[in-house]
């Protein structure tokens, strides 16, 4: 068997000229449609109209134009199904041994900001996806494209021996219908969307490959990263990485877990994390002293750990990050000589991520995690809570001050392991206890982790008190407010303990609850 007819149509037409070109020269005919035929004939490639293939005009604005037996026959007939080839003979039909197509800009499509509906529909390709599956099913005999990058591969076994090689066709039909299958995915996304179904009777996703990961969170474990097409300019898969090694699967993971905590916050914060959990949190007048304030909060913690801005690294906060080995270091930018004093670090990994200030426009998703043998699906917690709506539940009110330091540690117990406790002073975290199997437990961690800057401080927990014996805990820190969601049945048993020792508490009626 060998190549002798291709059908080539592409909306993205990136190299499709010279391939086309490259084909003929080796004695490929080539059927063409729309506006691929126009571009070839132009650039003095040789090509048949489609509709001289299928007797039969390009109608409905090109709605219709390949579903037609004399295209689908080709692309369908066993080679040695003796009947097959009969019916192919007494009906006068020619097979097709190749097929390049890509498909309708659906994402490019609905990425727009002022995209209509109707724009959106139109833009959902039938006769490509159609051929595409053909071929594919028929790839004991048909070769099939969906992907520029493997044109040279086709040429070079075409040129070698005529034809692809078995092997070759099969990795290209796989590809095709991963292709289709997230196109699909996309649209039934959209769909769901539009139509108000985002958790619907069956969730289909899709995702691209960013990279191939050295290993996932144990050298053992294989691992790779993808992207959601269509993802926010503000997650980490839109990060530019300026300098330093390959991101790893915990990098990845411990990365993201920063940025979500940072993006709290409108004013300069800095926030440093290590295994998923922050061990500083700082905000400033400057991304310099949000820095100072971060680390600070805990300087042995933030030692090989992932630091996240909202701002600008300027020249006196790269001086302070180079003196500590760090993972990575992720901000909207970085100064020329923040840049030059971060890069003599060989393997410390810089990361360009956008505006990352503008907490006010987040937007809800949804968060997939895997179990065994399947998933669930969540709303990301993105609630903010409002001032106006805290019920003060002791006798003292507190202070302006201590309403301020209630706010921001309550912005930063969400995104820590329940059951979570975290202690706040001068805007910064003083101490945190993060993933205890009691929130005793966790209050003793922040406690101890604040020694003497637990007097003073605020806390918040991420979760209501089942007793008051986290209240005396904390009482006997010196801690002066609190702020909690409430909603135990021995709400007043904490309340109680709160005003015997002062305490001013206030119920945001929202747990914040992670695993």
């Amino acid at each position: 068997m060998s190549i002798k007819r291709a059908l080539v149509s592409v909306s993205d037409k990136q190299g499709i000229v010279d391939f086309c070109r490259e084909l003929s020269a080796l004695g490929v005919e080539i059927i063409s449609t729309g506006g691929t035929s126009t571009l070839l004939a132009k650039e003095g490639v040789p090509v048949i109209g489609i509709s001289d293939v299928t007797g039969f005009p390009e109608i409905m604005d090109g709605r219709v134009k390949t579903l037609h037996p004399a295209v689908h026959s080709g692309l369908l007939a066993v080679r040695d199904n003796e009947e097959h080839t009969r019916q192919m003979t007494e009906l006068g039909l020619d097979y097709i041994d190749l097929v390049v197509v890509n498909l309708y800009p659906f994402a490019e499509t609905i990425a727009k900001p002022d995209v209509s509906y109707e724009e959106a529909i139109e833009n959902i390709d039938i006769g490509g996806p159609t051929m595409l599956r053909s071929a594919s099913k028929n790839h004991a005999f048909v070769s099939v494209v969906v992907d520029a990058a493997d044109y040279a591969t086709v040429l070079e076994e075409v040129r070698a021996n005529g034809d692809t090689t078995l092997a070759t066709r099969k990795r290209l039909a796989a590809k095709v219908f991963r292709h289709t299958a997230a196109y699909d995915a996309l649209i039934a996304d959209y769909l769901a969307n539009v139509t108000g179904e985002p958790l619907p009777e069956r969730y289909t996703v899709t995702y691209e490959k960013i990279q191939d990961l050295r290993y996932g969170e144990n050298p053992h474990q294989k691992a790779a990263f993808y992207r959601k097409p269509l993802a926010a300019q503000d997650t980490l898969t839109a990060a530019e990485q300026l300098h330093g090694k390959e991101l790893s699967y915990n990098n990845i993971n411990d990365a993201n877990a920063a940025l979500q905590i940072v993006k709290e916050f409108e004013e300069p914060a800095v926030v440093a994390v290590k295994h998923m959990n922050p061990c500083g949190v700082g905000v400033g007048a400057s991304v310099y002293e949000a820095y100072q304030k971060a680390y600070n909060a805990d300087p042995t913690s933030i030692f090989g750990g992932i630091v996240a801005a909202n701002r600008i690294i300027d020249e006196d906060t790269a001086n302070m990050l180079k003196d500590i080995f760090l993972e990575i270091v992720l901000a909207p930018g970085f100064t020329e000589e923040a840049l030059e004093i971060l890069t003599k670090k060989k393997n410390i990994r810089l990361l360009k991520l956008g505006n990352l200030s503008t907490a006010a426009s987040r937007k809800t998703s949804f968060v997939v995690t895997s179990i065994e043998g399947g998933m669930v699906v969540q709303e990301s917690d993105v609630h903010s809570v409002n001032p106006e709506e805290l019920q003060v539940v002791t006798d003292r009110k507190p202070t302006e001050e201590e309403l301020k330091q209630l706010l921001f540690s309550w912005k930063v117990v969400k995104h820590v392991k329940s059951n979570a406790i975290v202690l706040a002073a001068d805007n910064m975290t003083v101490g945190v206890g993060a993933g205890q199997m009691n929130r005793v437990g966790a209050a003793k961690i922040a406690i101890e982790q604040a020694g003497e800057k637990s007097k003073g401080a605020v806390l918040a927990s991420d979760a209501f008190f089942p007793m008051g014996d986290t209240l005396e805990m904390a009482a006997k820190a010196g801690i002066t407010a609190v702020i909690q969601p409430g909603g135990s049945i021995k709400d007043e048993e904490s309340i109680k303990v709160a005003n015997e020792y002062g305490i001013a508490m206030v119920f945001t009626g929202v747990r914040h609850f992670k695993h």
